[in-house]
């Protein structure tokens, strides 16, 4: 008999057992699956070191024992990362979730507005260019820009009404920033 037909009789005479001592022992079903199909390619690659005296299904499980223990660390591993990462990013980035509702009148409000005033008051308000640097970026003379975010504040102003009352004068460019977006 070849190789590869020993190695599929050692699978098909230990996988069932293999995956019930997997699943006893992983909290997923998926888990579980990883765990035998781990074994068996370390079965596969270690072909010549199975036993060939009838407890090639206790070295299976050996080998499974060792296989779930480095599953077990590697998601310890990802937990305590993972949480190490939560952490870190509830300091970086507060929660913004009581200002959902503003975001979303100024979005619409913005959403309303033609594309030009939309990205002069972009500009201005969520890359804190000055009018003179948005100028340039534009390529047009500042004396343009400025008239032209005056009426566009004025224009944002008329859409907002007062859903925005209390967020902040429109003049200030940080009213017109979303909450994520604030520096």
């Amino acid at each position: 008999m070849t190789a590869e037909g020993a190695f599929r009789e050692l699978f098909e005479a230990n996988f069932r057992e293999l995956l019930g001592y997997a699943l006893r022992r992983c909290s997923s079903p998926d888990d579980a699956a990883d765990v035998v199909a781990d074994t068996m390619l370390v079965a596969w690659r270690r072909f010549d070191q199975v036993p060939v005296d009838g407890t090639a299904r206790l070295w299976l499980y050996g080998v499974a024992r060792r296989v779930l223990a480095n599953h077990r660390r590697g998601v310890q591993r990802r937990d305590r990362l993972g949480e190490r990462l939560r952490v870190e990013l509830q300091d970086v980035v507060p929660d913004h979730a009581d200002e959902v509702e503003a975001n979303a009148v100024l979005v619409a409000a913005m959403a309303g507005l033609s594309d030009n005033d939309r990205e002069l008051l972009m500009l201005t308000a969520w890359e804190n260019l000055d009018p003179q640097e948005a100028a340039v970026v534009l390529d047009v003379p500042a004396r343009v820009v400025r008239t032209r975010l005056h009426r566009a504040r004025a224009r944002l102003r008329e859409r907002l009404g007062d859903a925005f009352t209390g967020h902040g004068h429109v003049r200030d460019d940080r009213a017109l920033r979303p909450a994520q977006e604030e520096r």
